[in-house]
């Protein structure tokens, strides 16, 4: 008999998850009814959703004359002729380094703003914040006030709550179909495509891409709204690696509005400073007037967008009341911490990280301005024949074969003088009906375009080194003199 008690039954993992609370991955949101605001804040975001839907809509209307033959439209991601054209720059599907480059601007100079203004992308210029206000705007119109909206949406259904929304939806859809329909003029010529929509000959390719970006600003901009900021959109994340104390972010100045309460009719601000309460009334119009739901007083957070319209409200609000503005304001952290002391600290704009980014962009736009400057017009690739690597013919001669692109980057059709250094006695001929043959080749290309030929290389018995030689191919532009060169090998038993 033991004299030890026994020991506890294991608890099973299964016993134990149950009797914790389940973790559950999304959050449910009360609906957010963004109330109207005015102030300089919500001028800027009317300028900048002004500006950049005009440049969204008009841009694949504009025209750039380049030639005959050659698109005119300023901006056009050209499929078909894999082409890219932006106003006098063309760029070729070899040539896609370029568009690296530009998302590397794109990346750092978000990173710029960021570190210096937090997170105004997402406020001002992310397309989801633009379009979502668009849609809000139309809602405000059609439904009225946020308290309307409200009241709206909890009454019964009827026939006045059924055409309102109806109308909101039918004019949703309308900017959405706009919306997609414009994307696609990015990608085909605008005025051609828009004769074919009116004509019902357009593609049902054009048609399903269209739908599926205006099915998605519908979605996004109509349904998910905040959400999209909140739970998708990967960028609310990587914003904290980007800011530091030195940032201007939306910001309460707790030291002034600590501890919040209404204020009464009877009170007078000396009242409520011997009360200890603060110049905060706690009307929570700067959570009613963002677009994402959030209260700035509890601090930074994740669902901040940093458009700033808290501030006009709560700009506002100070001034009915008789007390200073920029309760609620951009400013740093930094100056914060220092203005809880009755000092302020001094604006640092050139940090580190500020420095490191603004020299990659400019290192980066200043080679692909200089690469954009000096590129040629002629390019030349050489692929060998590696099956057989050579023949040998009756009389010793050693052959052979290579296929050449020569790729014309101007507007006009071109002759090239084409030869092979490194060779001696080398003696060139090109499979074609009209053949030719001698030291040098002479050849055309159609204007913007690529002319392939098969090229054989043969070498006198004798002349040919043992195995593998370096050689050159030269492709000279008769008219402007420019030479394309490409190395490749020549091989010999």
């Amino acid at each position: 008999m033991s004299l030890t008690s026994p020991a506890p039954a294991a608890q099973t993992p299964a016993a134990h998850d149950a009797d914790q609370p389940r973790e559950r991955w999304f959050v449910h949101r009360p609906k957010v009814y963004a109330a109207d605001v005015h102030g300089r804040f919500r001028r800027l975001k009317w300028l900048a959703l002004a500006v950049l839907l005009g440049v969204y809509y008009v841009t694949p209307w504009l025209r750039w004359d380049r030639g005959p033959g050659i698109p005119d439209q300023a901006v056009l991601v050209d499929m078909v002729g894999r082409r890219a054209y932006f106003f006098w720059i063309e760029i070729w599907p070899q040539e896609v380094y370029y568009l690296t480059g530009l998302l590397i601007i794109g990346a750092f100079g978000i990173f710029f703003a960021t570190t210096l203004l937090g997170r105004i992308w997402c406020g001002y210029a992310c397309p989801q914040t633009v379009w979502s206000d668009l849609f809000m705007w139309v809602e405000r119109k059609l439904e009225g006030p946020r308290t309307e909206r409200i009241r709206l949406d909890k009454a019964p259904l009827s026939a006045r709550k059924l055409s309102l929304k109806a109308s909101k939806h039918v004019i949703w859809l309308a900017i959405s179909l706009v919306t997609g329909g414009a994307w696609i003029f990015y990608f085909n010529d605008a005025p051609t495509l828009l004769r074919e929509i009116v004509t019902g000959e357009v593609s049902w390719k054009v048609l399903a891409f269209a739908g599926l970006f205006a099915g998605t600003t519908y979605f996004f901009a109509g349904w998910a709204r905040e959400q999209i900021c909140i739970y998708v959109c990967p960028w609310r994340s990587f914003q904290a690696a980007m800011v530091d104390e030195d940032t201007y972010v939306v910001t309460y100045q707790d030291w002034r509005g600590e501890g919040r309460a209404p204020l009464r009719k009877s009170q007078s601000w000396e009242e409520r400073t011997a009360e200890g309460l603060g110049d905060c009334i706690d009307c929570k119009l700067c959570v009613h007037v963002c677009p994402t739901g959030t209260d700035i007083r509890k601090g930074q957070q994740i669902s901040c967008i940093g458009c700033g319209l808290c501030v006009d409200a709560c700009n506002d609000v100070m001034a009915q009341v008789g007390r200073p503005g920029d309760l609620i304001l951009f400013d740093t952290r930094s100056n914060q911490v220092a203005r809880a002391d009755g000092q302020a600290a001094p604006v640092r704009l050139l940090r580190p990280r500020t420095v490191i980014y603004a020299l990659i962009i400019l290192v980066v736009a200043g080679a692909m301005a200089v690469s954009l400057a000096l590129r040629p017009t002629l390019d030349v690739s050489v692929l060998r024949d590696r099956a057989p690597l050579y023949v040998q013919q009756s009389n010793g001669d050693v052959q052979n074969a290579y296929t050449i692109k020569i790729l014309n980057k101007t507007h006009e059709a071109r002759t090239y003088r084409l030869s092979v250094e490194g060779l001696a006695n080398a003696d060139l001929s090109v499979a074609s009906v009209d053949a030719q043959s001698g030291s040098s080749l002479t050849l055309t290309a159609e204007a913007d375009s690529v002319a392939t030929y098969r090229i054989f290389v043969r070498v006198p018995r004798g002349a040919a080194t043992s195995g593998s030689s370096d050689v050159t191919v030269l492709a000279r532009d008769l008219t402007s003199g420019e030479i394309g060169r490409h190395r490749s090998v020549f091989m010999a038993p």
